[in-house]
């Protein structure tokens, strides 16, 4: 535990309130190493949005504590904490979350500018090109499809080399050529560069490229399989 990238400690999260509460979480105690790569999977519901938004400080649990590099996220104020997720800490939303009127490019860059960095082109170039975006740098999210906007924001939670990157169903929008070039990418985030990367997936094939795949049910650990088949996953599920 104490060389976790990343350590929930008794974190519980329920949304709701009396008759209507739901425990997405309840008691979760889980170090993600450092250097490692970790696949979380379960049932719909069981937790694993909530686990990636309470680990990446983007929600705070009603109990337990999350550390990050040995320090409590969800006791820092709000703009310490802004400033820990920009510059240690990348996320690749389902949603996408990129700004419309934006080009890809800009998408990608926009963390490092509002961080004051100027981004190597060289290194955005090739970014782009590895996730498939070559030739649609200038293109707009309303010009791409919804594929190629989930690249752009694979593209922007890369650049920075962020210490840890969760990625909420990375490939989901993906073509299976595409996918497997991002899940390349997010293998040598951790090998080549000693990232810590915490990916949801409900593909087994996706999760066999991780060290460790960690399963939750109703809000619970339940099993964590090390580095395990696509066959062994799906046997599980």
């Amino acid at each position: 535990m104490e060389e976790s990238a990343v350590l929930l400690d008794g974190v519980t999260r329920t949304y709701g309130k009396g008759a209507t509460e739901v425990a997405a979480l309840r008691q979760v105690s889980v170090g993600f190493p450092r250097g490692s790569f970790t696949a979380v999977m379960g049932p719909s519901g069981s937790g694993k949005s909530t686990l990636l938004q309470c680990a990446s400080g983007l929600d705070r649990p009603q109990s337990g504590a999350v550390r990050i590099a040995g320090r409590d996220i969800t006791r820092l104020p709000e703009k310490e904490l802004a400033v820990l997720r920009r510059d240690r800490i990348g996320v690749i939303f389902q949603a996408f979350n990129l700004v419309p009127s934006l080009t890809a490019w800009q998408n990608v860059i926009l963390p490092s500018r509002l961080a004051r960095r100027r981004p190597d082109p060289a290194h955005v170039r090739e970014l782009l090109r590895r996730v498939g975006l070559a030739g649609r740098e200038s293109h707009r999210p309303a010009q791409l499809s919804g594929g190629q906007q989930q690249r752009v924001a694979i593209a922007r939670a890369l650049l920075g080399r962020p210490d840890v990157l969760f990625a909420d169903e990375p490939t989901g929008a993906l073509d299976r050529s595409t996918g497997h070039e991002v899940l390349a990418l997010l293998r040598e985030a951790v090998d080549a560069f000693g990232q810590t990367v915490v990916m949801v997936t409900h593909d087994p094939e996706a999760a066999a490229r991780a060290d460790a795949v960690l399963f939750l049910t109703d809000g619970r650990v339940t099993e964590v399989l090390d580095r395990p088949s696509a066959a062994q996953i799906g046997g599980r599920l």
